[in-house]
């Protein structure tokens, strides 16, 4: 393949994933709107719509794959081959967290999620999500920098649902003494837990695009 046509398959590839990226922030922004307003509605239509994303996975694993093999790039056209390849993976994940967030909105009890901020630690989830896309799409690596900077934030936002979660769950939330009504409150409490995991996950994979992009960039995924 020419050097323009090899070029311009490049080009095309991270056009590809960054459409990806954008399916998978709306799945993602969908999944948490359910979440925060329980509708079950929007929560299957995420569910439902996985398949789409994980077809167009495959087949963007492939084109990458292709170029790797058939083209042997060198250098800098390899780093953004393999950079994108790595970010494919995260899109997968996110999209798979979107999923689960979708699940836990049909089965959750909508008073528990009072105990979370499911809005602020959604909102900057998906923000450092965003922003890491922004960052791979205009080979910014000051904003990839910014997107790891979040991260404590967004973990200690975690950190801090969970351990009230937790809390409440001990000084006796529960509203009864019987057996069925702690066990449906443990669960709602697990659910919950899971919940923020999920969302801190999201933030994770965030900052893998933005040290895997940092690589393409540098060749140096390193953020601090």
């Amino acid at each position: 393949m020419p050097r323009d046509d090899f070029q311009q398959s490049l080009a095309d590839l991270r056009a590809e994933v960054l459409s990806m990226g954008d399916l998978v922030a709306d799945r993602l922004d969908r999944a948490l709107t359910a979440l925060q307003t329980v509708d079950e509605a929007a929560a299957r239509a995420v569910i439902e719509g996985d398949d789409a994303v994980d077809r167009r996975y495959l087949e963007l694993e492939s084109t990458c794959i292709q170029l790797i093999a058939q083209q042997q790039p060198v250098a800098g056209d390899l780093r953004v081959v393999v950079a994108s390849f790595k970010i494919l993976t995260d899109l997968e994940r996110v999209a798979d967290l979107a999923v689960n967030l979708a699940q836990y909105t049909l089965e959750a009890d909508r008073q528990r999620f009072e105990q979370v901020d499911l809005s602020t630690i959604g909102d900057l989830a998906g923000e450092m999500f965003d922003d890491a896309m922004t960052a791979y799409r205009t080979d910014d690596a000051a904003l990839c920098r910014e997107v790891a900077a979040r991260d404590d934030e967004l973990d200690s936002l975690c950190q801090r649902s969970s351990e009230r979660v937790v809390r409440e769950l001990i000084e006796g939330e529960a509203g009864g003494d019987d057996a069925w009504t702690v066990e449906r409150l443990l669960d709602d409490v697990s659910r919950l837990l899971l919940i923020v995991r999920d969302l801190e996950r999201v933030g994770d994979h965030a900052v893998n695009v933005a040290a895997r992009t940092l690589y393409m960039i540098e060749s140096d995924p390193e953020l601090v």
